[in-house]
């Protein structure tokens, strides 16, 4: 996973360390010989050998004369560091600009990643071999610095209230085609192995088969889905899967709602609705990883209308390009709480920012 974005911080790291070091080569390498000394030279050459005149090597083997001044090489030659320039990541923190945007990640994002990383190398004393562990350092820094954000413990929260006899209610919305059934079984057996129960509340009634879908889930789980006809009202779906879980003692309730697009205002006000009535105490938007850039504004409109507390990402095990969790964090602030690797119930991992930066930078 992520392998994309993975592989543009390497080729950063590693052009970075191969120009900062070649310029510390060049500032060790011996003075030029003054004009005079060559003049000498090349005067007793002449006495020794026949005139002849010396073969031009080809254009391409030329190389730009790089002049560097006595104090620098002196100073070079005495320090064991470097100093990294603005002219040595300049032209890297452009490419490295260009090659986010294109591992998905957005720009605001891109451009607030690579301006950081310029505060922190630019004027940075390094020892000439760690150009390349210094870099992946500040690379290190600045994405944790992005995802490191408090995010709710939701299996805390749902102990903590379950101890006042009221059931706990998790709202899943998203997109259509996003996995929040899935990832709703997911969190669901979650629940059951930290000993909280839970029942579903299946108040999509607008995709084909999403009953079904729940029930076969709950069936698998031993937990009861409440549902309700096709075209029914979901909101009413959701109450009497609270009441029930209320009337049974039921720590936790699940609801599972119809995808929609942020930009169908009917579908919002629907959800608008539920939330206002149903009053959940956590409020998950579910979403693809390789929906790139497009989750950003879809975060954004959910929240608007009923605010979020975090995010589900979804399908992380297929994504190849790894920047939808870094713009979800920049652009949104919305912190990311679970990753969905697979599809099986257990296939959910909880988001470990270490756990991430670390798999981009090894």
């Amino acid at each position: 996973m992520f392998n994309l974005l993975k592989n543009k911080l390497s080729s950063f790291v590693n052009s970075l360390s191969k120009k900062v070091e070649e310029r510390a080569e060049l500032a060790e390498a011996p003075a030029e010989k003054p004009a005079e000394e060559r003049g000498h030279e090349k005067a007793v050459q002449v006495k020794e050998q026949p005139r002849k005149r010396p073969a031009e090597k080809p254009k391409e083997e030329r190389k730009p004369e790089v002049k560097l001044s006595l104090e620098t090489r002196v100073r070079s030659i005495l320090s064991p560091e470097v100093e990294i320039r603005e002219k040595d990541v300049s032209n890297l923190l452009d490419e490295l600009e260009m090659s986010l945007l294109e591992a998905d990640v957005a720009y605001e994002a891109s451009k607030g990643i690579t301006s950081e990383l310029r505060k922190k190398l630019v004027g940075l004393h390094v020892k000439k071999n760690d150009v390349g562990r210094t870099a992946n350092e500040m690379i290190r820094t600045t994405l944790l610095e992005i995802m490191e954000k408090e995010k709710p413990d939701l299996v805390g929260l749902a102990k903590k209230k379950a101890s006042s006899r009221e059931p706990f209610v998790v709202l899943f919305l998203g997109p259509n085609g996003s996995g929040k059934t899935t990832s709703i079984a997911k969190v669901a057996n979650l629940l059951k192995k930290n000993g909280i129960s839970s029942v579903i509340a299946a108040a999509d009634t607008w995709r084909a088969a999403s009953q079904e879908q729940a029930e076969v889930w709950a069936g698998r789980l031993g937990i009861k889905a409440i549902g309700g006809q096709y075209g029914s009202d979901p909101t009413s779906i959701a109450w009497n899967a609270v009441a029930h879980a209320k009337a049974k003692g039921v720590n936790a309730v699940l609801v599972d709602t119809a995808g929609r697009q942020e930009t169908s205002r009917n579908l919002m006000k629907e959800l608008e609705k539920m939330n206002r009535v149903i009053k959940p105490d956590l409020k998950l938007y579910v979403g693809e990883a390789i929906t790139g850039n497009a989750i950003i504004e879809q975060v954004r409109e959910f929240d608007k209308v009923i605010g979020i507390d975090g995010v589900i990402l979804t399908k992380v095990d297929v994504d190849e390009k790894g920047g939808a969790a870094l713009s979800v964090f920049h652009a949104t602030g919305k912190p990311i709480i679970y990753l969905g690797v697979g599809q099986e119930v257990d296939d959910l991992q909880e988001f470990s920012a270490d756990f991430v930066v670390g798999n981009l930078l090894t």
